[in-house]
């Protein structure tokens, strides 16, 4: 185990590239099972739900290699092997498992899904869709049983908007017989990017980006060349970066139509920022204000950078509001940024930050994936040395993530968490 050792008070300065989408890539590599021979995707980031995914495609038999951030898979020798704990435990995204199985095999045995804890995030959207195909759906003993005499197209009204039962349907659907409406559906790029990804297979769909997805079944799909949209999110971080400790930062292979909300954020805050095709230069900030936010779907403010940008806040001049619409449990790190010396309360679904308060180095731990990105900006904003661990977390989402501060000047670093620390962890 390790921990992440964070000297802040340097400036930052340079390029950094923006790896492929890890909401993307978790759901496209599922996707790969629908085919019936080869596909390759190119950009896939090396985190640590990618390896996961790669390791239960290769339980099911396929044939996975993942080198220079390509993966290609033959899907062709894959089985309806179950799936009922193991790594499916270790992500949220092992449910996009549930969708491709059953759309080529008419059954799945899949594990209730792990990843962060951010409160209740229930799948009962996803098995609507299912039953609405023609599947019968049961829980047996933690684990989900999916069966199917044949799946036939229909139509399905989202009750709330959800990425992920928008995405599991269409795997489903993709192979239905006749035309499947998804209403309410989500809009998020990186729908458009699975759709893509099927449609290149062989899929035929429609409205991919709206609220309106039709999908017209057919009986094969077969492999493709496909390439990773960037990662938002990640860009996104790097952009909140740049506004808080940057002398001139370009984040390179970026959508900016992608991060609109929180660019406008940005801007609202005072923050100098470039737009181009597909860099982002975000200049020098003397001194911001605060704003408020509430995270909404998208094109709305993201929930996955709700996090970092409370980091941000603590520096703004004045009173911000955070308000979470989508998780309102997500406000672990508020703890966590108190310890630096942050001035922040919780009153519902709703952190109030009281900014300009000089951030201190402290020991401080990730809850989850966008937690630690919001620890490690306040690491490098604050006076001193800070230690975070629960790295764990933030290697599911951010690749190479020491490398690319390294090179943009921040003093961070990897150390082994020593014997103490490691049972003192364990017994928190």
């Amino acid at each position: 185990m390790e921990k992440l050792m964070i000297a802040g008070g340097y400036p930052l300065k340079g390029t950094v590239r923006i790896s492929g989408a890890k909401n993307s890539a978790v759901a496209l590599i599922p996707a790969t099972i629908l085919a019936e021979s080869t596909v390759t995707i190119e950009g896939i980031p090396d985190i640590s739900d990618v390896q996961i995914l790669k390791g239960l495609l290769e339980e099911v038999g396929g044939s996975v290699e993942f080198k220079d951030g390509n993966m290609t898979v033959d899907p062709s020798s894959m089985i309806s092997m179950p799936l009922p704990n193991g790594k499916v435990k270790k992500l949220r995204a092992s449910y996009y498992l549930m969708g491709a199985m059953l759309g080529r095999f008419k059954k799945a045995v899949i594990g209730l899904p792990g990843g962060c804890h951010l409160g209740p995030r229930p799948i009962d959207q996803h098995i609507k869709g299912f039953e609405a195909l023609g599947a019968r759906v049961t829980n047996e003993q933690g684990a989900i049983y999916l069966r199917a005499d044949e799946l036939r197209g229909a139509r399905i009204y989202l009750d709330v908007v959800s990425v992920g039962a928008t995405i599991n349907i269409m795997l489903a659907a993709v192979r239905a017989k006749g035309r499947t409406i998804i209403e309410n559906a989500a809009k998020e790029p990186e729908i458009i990017d699975v759709a893509t990804l099927l449609t290149n297979m062989g899929a035929k769909i429609k409205g991919a980006g709206t609220d309106v997805i039709r999908i017209d079944g057919v009986d094969e799909l077969h492999g493709c060349q496909h390439t990773i949209i960037p990662d938002r999110i990640e860009a996104g971080t790097y952009l909140i970066l740049g506004a808080s400790v940057g002398e001139g930062l370009l984040i390179d292979n970026i959508i900016p139509q992608h991060l609109e909300s929180l660019i406008a954020k940005l801007r609202e805050m005072g923050a100098h920022i470039e737009a181009g095709d597909d860099q982002v230069f975000v200049g020098k900030s003397e001194s911001l204000k605060a704003v408020d936010i509430k995270t909404l779907v998208y094109p709305g403010f993201p929930t996955d950078l709700q996090q970092p940008f409370t980091s941000l806040l603590t520096r703004a001049e004045g009173t911000s509001m955070v308000t979470d619409t989508i998780y309102g449990a997500r406000f672990k790190h508020i703890d966590e940024l108190r310890r630096m010396n942050a001035n922040i309360k919780v009153e519902g679904r709703s952190a109030i930050i009281n900014g300009q308060a000089q951030l201190q180095g402290a020991k401080v731990k990730a809850s989850d994936l966008r937690a630690g990105a919001a620890l490690v900006i306040a690491g490098l904003m604050a006076e001193g040395i800070t230690e975070v661990t629960g790295l764990e977390h933030i290697d599911r989402g951010y690749s190479e993530l020491v490398e690319k501060l390294q090179g943009l000047g921040a003093t961070i670093w990897r150390e082994a968490l020593t014997k103490e620390e490691i049972e003192q962890i364990k017994n928190a």
